[in-house]
């Protein structure tokens, strides 16, 4: 007996060595466990002090314990955690505090949450969650912050929720929810802020039962489908400080009693569809700091009542319909550092209280009905920095005062009738970064001071009366990117100082009387895309030297008196799309060097100069080109080459010594005779030509064959027209109707190797890529495997206005431009009742497709790379085109991504031409996102 008693002492203290009294209890075995899901991860290093040999966690990192020595908190932010939601903790009763944020944790959020009764905060935000959120979480009473924002989650929002009683703060924003807002979420009488924004899928109309949460300070339902009038009770929110509802689908008119919400600061509705004036009663907000209702469809006047609004600092009221002048209560504001009036239809003068508003940063004016003079007193504003009044019937001179806005930074003055001389003054201001004057009648020469403006980076003074020489200070401007000078009267020769502006991107100084030659400095501008001279008295040869512009993507050096040859250094310049030297004096061959311009697609123009000799053969190498001008030169030899160009749409080879017989192709059988004529010796509609009398004889066996075909042809189709004449008879008048829809007219602006037949056989439901508020996209593979992007566009209803016609405005816009970065039109059809538009398909689709979806991953050099190609693009539009063009939707659904993350600029449907005829009306179609983006949602 004592032997076994021995023994078991023994067997005891050998066992106490693998479990000691401090042995770690279950709750910390959970979290291990946990741990152990994504030890493997860099992100292990983080919970070193996860230690197995203590007795409780509660001293671990991110850990937190009651009194008793229980768990009571988890907080965790912002560590990559590649794991799903830790379902060991479900058991740990004690919980009251939950954080995984920014974890980027996978999976769904368990139903068993619900068992947490004592949880009051649970913030899984800025993850990776998917499925729906779940109904059990109504069933945590005690919970006062649910934050579930920024992951994947979908379905509706469980009614469920307005279970939790004590629930202050819930924010869903930025998942993929859809459904309506629960009407039950008025039982929660505690809430403080509520945030759905984000979710595009989300439809409904505000609550009315919303008005119940009496403590509410932020409502946010941006980006989302919600829709209808806002509720009049909203104005029973007497806490309420943030209503952020902006790019939703609210429509009526703003409700008086939102006059009611005596604590409200900021008030976010732009890009809805509200109509009506902006109600007086907004006046009685005596803390509102922020007022952004641009993009709607508001109108009548800007109440004047608004100047009692004291706290006002931004106010962007842009892209409405609002009429009559700035009232003058609006002169109280003087908090205000931001007033946004664009694109509406406000008239009288620009009023001189806005001088007295000493904190303003922005005023923006532009496409108003604004007349008389920029009053002097603008120049009271020290702070301002950025000062837009185009497109407006101001007259006048440019104040001089304007030369004391010492932190001006943009100054677009464009599309008025301002008259004199830019004053000196504005060439002192050091931060000045962009001045833009053009299309005024402003005169007078540029003074040499200009060269004291060294933060300038864009100079815009086309479209005037300005006259002398181009000041050589210009060259002192080392930021300068974009010096557009063109259509004035500037004389003298180009500055060669202008060399030293090593930044410069954009040159256009055409249509002046500008003289000598081009300078050959131009080859330091090694950044320079476009570079146009024409219309000019320049004289001399083309300098060897621009063929070190290997960025350049246009030169036009059209209309002047230049002669020499063609330099074959040209032939470098591998990014040039498009080279017009029409209308000079060039002699000498056209360079073979030419024909190693691959990228050349838009024009190669070298029209009525006196070149000579053939076309060089390695112009089969230009496959890209689509318009080709050589006409009225003196070139020989024949047009063979010309029939390897299949991208050609346009072509004029008239007036030269061409001979020999056209190219066989469909493309120079369907030529006019009018671009080939001029030209003795080519065989042109039976021409004779300088061949043996053997060929004759062949080929006129060969017409005689042909004839004798084309009239059996012609009987047999004559025969085949008359029975199914008798038989067409036979059908219903609504069977004739639908095979008439069948008549396509098409138009291409490519050379394509396919048909429209091959494209309409292929427009079925499977094929959908995307639906849009202008129509239906379809992924279409061509017979030849290539594929196409198809735009099948809504029909146009009876009462749209023209300018809303979406087929018309991307073809009148996509249908002239061209640019890496711009979606390409390869052609449109309509059959009357059916529009449709093709675009090369873009295989990653649209970036808020990549973004949300997250199809694929986005590292930051690819979303660099997205941004950087979209601004090129809009530069492009805004800058390089003329006219210029206002895209007016720019979003991320709007911006297409190519397989190696390359932009493209899609959906030009609502797209303006500026100096279109109706650019002086202001536009009612209002699109896009605009300039300043409110926090929050």
């Amino acid at each position: 007996m004592c032997n076994k008693l021995v023994y078991f002492f023994l067997f005891f203290l050998n066992m106490s060595t693998f479990f000691p009294a401090s042995a770690l209890n279950q709750e910390g075995l959970s979290l291990l466990s946990w741990l152990s899901t994504f030890n493997a991860s860099s992100s292990a290093s983080f919970f070193s002090s996860w230690n197995a040999t203590h007795q409780n966690p509660c001293k671990w990192a991110y850990i937190k314990c009651s009194p008793d020595g229980f768990v009571s908190e988890i907080s965790i932010s912002s560590i990559n955690l590649p794991t799903s939601f830790p379902t060991q903790i479900l058991s740990f009763n004690s919980l009251t505090t939950l954080v995984l944020s920014g974890a980027n944790l996978t999976g769904e959020i368990p139903p068993a949450i619900g068992n947490l009764s004592l949880l009051s905060t649970l913030d899984l935000s800025f993850n990776a969650l998917s499925g729906k959120v779940p109904p059990d979480i109504g069933k945590l009473s005690r919970l006062q912050i649910l934050s579930l924002n920024s992951n994947l989650l979908h379905g509706e929002i469980p009614p469920e929720i307005g279970n939790c009683s004590m629930l202050q703060k819930l924010e869903l924003f930025d998942n993929k929810l859809s459904g309506k807002i629960p009407a039950e979420f008025g039982q929660l009488s505690s809430l403080q802020v509520f945030r759905a924004g984000g979710n595009q899928e989300m439809y409904g109309e505000i609550p009315t039962e919303i008005s119940n949460c009496k403590g509410l300070t932020f409502l946010g339902l941006a980006d989302t489908g919600i829709s209808g009038r806002i509720p009049s009770s909203l104005g029973e929110l007497k806490n309420l400080k943030t209503l952020s509802v902006y790019m939703a689908n609210l429509s009526g008119e703003i409700p008086p009693e939102i006059g009611n919400c005596s604590t409200l600061e900021n008030l976010y509705l732009y890009e809805n569809q509200l109509i009506g004036g902006i109600p007086s009663e907004l006046a009685l907000l005596k803390n509102l700091k922020r007022i952004l209702l641009w993009k709607n469809n508001l109108s009548g006047n800007i109440p004047g009542a608004l100047g009692n609004c004291l706290g006002l600092t931004v106010i962007d009221l842009s892209l409405n319909r609002l009429t009559g002048e700035l009232p003058v209560l609006l002169s109280n504001l003087v908090q205000l550092q931001e007033l946004l009036l664009s694109y509406n239809n406000i008239s009288g003068k620009i009023p001189p209280f806005l001088g007295n508003f000493s904190r303003l940063k922005q005023l923006e004016l532009d496409n108003n009905q604004l007349v008389g003079e920029i009053p002097s007193e603008i120049g009271q504003l020290k702070e301002l920095s950025l000062f837009f009044a185009w497109q407006n019937q101001l007259h006048g001179n440019i104040p001089f005062e304007m030369g004391s806005c010492e932190k001006l930074q943009d100054l677009d003055l464009s599309h008025n009738f301002l008259t004199g001389s830019v004053p000196n003054s504005l060439f002192n201001l050091k931060n000045l970064t962009k001045l833009m004057l053009l299309s005024n009648e402003l005169s007078g020469e540029i003074p040499p001071d200009i060269g004291n403006c060294t933060s300038l980076i864009r100079l815009r003074l086309g479209s005037n009366r300005f006259s002398g020489r181009i000041p050589s200070e210009i060259g002192l401007l080392s930021s300068l990117s974009f010096l557009e000078l063109s259509e004035n009267q500037f004389s003298g020769e180009i500055p060669p100082e202008l060399g030293n502006c090593n930044e410069l991107e954009f040159v256009d100084l055409h249509e002046n009387e500008l003289q000598g030659t081009i300078p050959t400095s131009f080859q330091l501008l090694r950044n320079l895309n476009v570079l146009d001279l024409s219309m000019n008295r320049l004289s001399g040869s083309v300098p060897v030297e621009l063929g070190k512009l290997t960025s350049l993507n246009k030169l036009v050096l059209r209309e002047n008196y230049i002669t020499g040859l063609i330099p074959r250094s040209l032939g470098q310049c591998k990014d040039l799309e498009l080279l017009d030297m029409s209308s000079n004096r060039i002699i000498g061959s056209i360079p073979d060097e030419l024909g190693d311009l691959q990228g050349l697609e838009i024009l190669l123009n070298l029209s009525w100069n006196s070149l000579s000799g053939p076309i060089p053969e390695r112009f089969s190498n230009l496959s890209k080109l689509a318009s080709l001008d050589i006409s009225h030169n003196m070139l020989t030899g024949s047009l063979r080459v010309l029939g390897m160009l299949n991208n050609l749409v346009s072509l004029d080879v008239s007036y030269n010594n061409f001979s020999g017989y056209v190219p066989d192709t469909k493309f120079f059988q369907e030529l006019p005779v009018t671009v080939l004529s001029g030209n003795r010796d080519l065989c042109i509609n039976g021409n004779e030509c300088k061949v043996g009398a053997n060929l004759h004889r062949r080929i006129l066996i060969r017409n005689i064959f042909c004839l004798a075909l084309s009239v059996t042809v012609i009987i047999a189709i004559i025969l085949l027209g008359v029975i199914l004449t008798i038989q067409a008879r036979r059908v219903a008048v609504k069977d004739e109707e639908e095979q008439n829809e069948l008549t396509w007219e098409f138009t291409p602006f490519q050379k394509l190797n396919f048909s429209i037949d091959d494209v309409l056989t292929r427009l079925s439901d499977l094929n959908i890529v995307g639906k849009g508020c202008s129509g239906i996209v379809y992924r279409v593979e061509t017979p030849r495997g290539q594929m196409v992007a198809v735009k099948k566009l809504w029909p146009l209803k009876d009462e749209e206005f023209p300018e809303t016609d979406s087929f018309s405005t991307e073809v009148q816009t996509l249908g002239s431009i061209r640019h890496k970065n711009i979606v390409r039109l390869l052609g449109c059809c309509t059959n009357g009742t059916s529009r449709l538009l093709l675009f090369d398909y873009i295989s990653n689709g649209s970036l808020h497709g990549l973004l949300h979806e997250k199809k694929v991953f986005l590292d930051w050099d690819s979303r660099y790379k997205i941004i950087l190609g979209a601004a090129q693009g809009l530069a492009y539009l805004h800058h390089d085109c003329i006219p210029p063009i206002v895209h007016r939707d720019i979003k991320a659904n709007n911006i297409l991504v190519g397989p190696q993350f390359e932009a493209y600029l899609a959906d030009f449907g609502i797209a303006r031409l500026i100096s279109s005829p109706d650019r002086s009306r202001s536009s009612h179609t209002v699109a896009g996102s605009y300039g300043y983006i409110a926090p929050g949602k």
